[in-house]
């Protein structure tokens, strides 16, 4: 068994996330972080605060070094973190001279957040490109199924009429706006870390903030104007962020596994699971990947917020927390993103279904309108408690509920009341959202 499933080969495919994973793994953190101490050396250099033959020795020798993780672990084990024995790698690959201006005034710390937001930046980029291929793929089905007329269940019980655009878009919205959230994320989560050994920036000099500014343009992040180090608003942001959006791809699952349901059997997924012993099932695997996903994301959150709270000016416990949860949530948040965009690429309504799961109700989906339209002639409470009369008469049978409401009031014109608007507001927020999704583009 593997701390991460996603790691254990039975269940990669499942859980497993290889794109995620190498962004954020061994390898990519020994890469960003080398190059968050070339970028410092850089900066340092051309600010004239360490020499600039040195800097740029460092500079022309260090980038595309890739030292195997592992030589890092006996380091790591002792220090606490990996960087002094990164360090001490680099300068004996260095030599005397620039070796001894390298990682000048910095602390682990700086090296390690901002090789974190380095990642993280990679991380965001990916995801972004899996939600736009989600929300461009349930644009579609929103678009193309606006007038598919089904069932509306609350509780679990038939309620009123919807479309199956509008299921769709109901599922696409939240990931919309966790795409269009993106950029202003992306500034509080990938941003430069340097503030020296207490996050007082003592050991950097006065021209810190130019130092990380310039920092900062070297390596495409964010430019903070203080310590961070205990601050961790950024992982927390993304956090939530992570919860908000596996939330909206557990939703989808949920409402899949449903409509997938037998006796049901509003939608056909591409692919699906087989039982080991009953031949005629398919079972929806990636939807109930997804709500487990998401249900891992929100409890890992509980543990990252507790990270948040630090102590002094340095807290190992607190940052180790984060570093026991983070990588999980991102594995899991990519696998999630991932697993919807498929998934929203694969799936059928099927109409025929949809329609034989609305008529089983007699009429009674529409008892809503009814009422309402009855409402100004008899007064609400009268028209209501009419209406549910007529409505436990339906279900009892065999008329439907529209049959029994044309034999109470036959001057109303009831297939005309009764049946769609094309001024619909559900309609209007249906196509709307379409739109929205087409432009984003995939």
């Amino acid at each position: 068994m593997t701390g991460w499933p996603g790691d254990n080969p039975i269940l990669a495919g499942l859980f497993g996330d290889a794109k995620t994973a190498a962004l954020i793994g061994p390898a990519a953190e020994v890469t960003t972080m080398i190059a968050a101490e070339v970028a410092l050396a850089r900066a340092q250099g051309a600010l004239g605060l360490i020499p600039a033959e040195a800097a740029e020795d460092i500079a022309a020798r260090l980038p595309g070094l890739a030292p195997d993780p592992a030589a890092l672990a006996g380091a790591a084990a002792r220090d606490g973190v990996p960087v002094p024995g990164l360090v001490a790698l680099l300068r004996d690959r260095l030599g005397p001279g620039a070796g001894d201006w390298l990682h000048w005034g910095a602390t682990s710390q700086d090296i390690l957040d901002t090789a974190l937001s380095l990642r993280l930046a990679g991380v965001l980029a990916l995801w972004e490109a899996r939600l736009r291929r989600a929300v461009a793929a349930l644009g579609q089905l929103a678009q193309a199924h606006a007038d598919l007329s089904m069932l509306a269940r609350t509780y679990g019980q038939a309620a009123t009429v919807t479309t199956f655009g509008a299921v769709a878009a109901g599922w696409g919205r939240p990931l919309l706006r966790q795409q269009g959230r993106i950029a202003a994320l992306r500034e509080v989560a990938c941003q430069v870390s340097l503030s020296g050994a207490a996050g007082t920036s003592a050991a950097l000099g006065p021209r810190v903030a130019e130092l990380r500014a310039a920092m900062a343009r070297d390596l495409g992040l964010g430019t903070p104007d203080a310590s961070w180090h205990t601050d961790r608003n950024g992982p927390l942001q993304l956090g939530g962020w992570m919860v908000a959006t596996t939330a909206a791809c557990a939703k989808m699952g949920e409402d899949l596994i449903l409509a997938c349901q037998s006796g049901i059997g509003e939608v056909v997924l591409s692919g699906g699971g087989r039982s080991s012993t009953m031949p005629q099932k398919q079972n929806p695997v990636a939807p109930s990947a997804l709500v487990a996903l998401g249900r891992h994301v929100a409890g890992l959150q509980a543990t990252l917020a507790h990270a948040a709270v630090q102590r002094q000016a340095r807290d190992g416990a607190a940052w180790f927390t984060e570093w026991l949860v983070l990588p999980q949530m991102l594995l899991a948040t990519g696998q999630a993103l991932a697993l919807a965009a498929d998934l929203a690429q694969g799936l059928t309504p099927q109409p025929l279904a949809l329609a034989r799961n609305l008529a089983t109700t007699q009429g009674t989906h529409l008892a809503e309108a009814a009422s309402m339209i009855l409402a100004p002639r008899l007064g609400r409470a009268v028209a209501q408690a009419l209406v549910a009369r007529l409505c436990a008469q339906a279900l009892a049978g065999p008329q439907t509920l529209p049959f029994l409401l044309a034999q109470a009031y036959p001057e109303v014109d009831w297939v005309s009341a009764l049946a769609p608007d094309p001024q619909d507001p559900n309609r209007a927020e249906t196509l709307a959202f379409a739109r929205q999704a087409a432009s984003v583009g995939v």
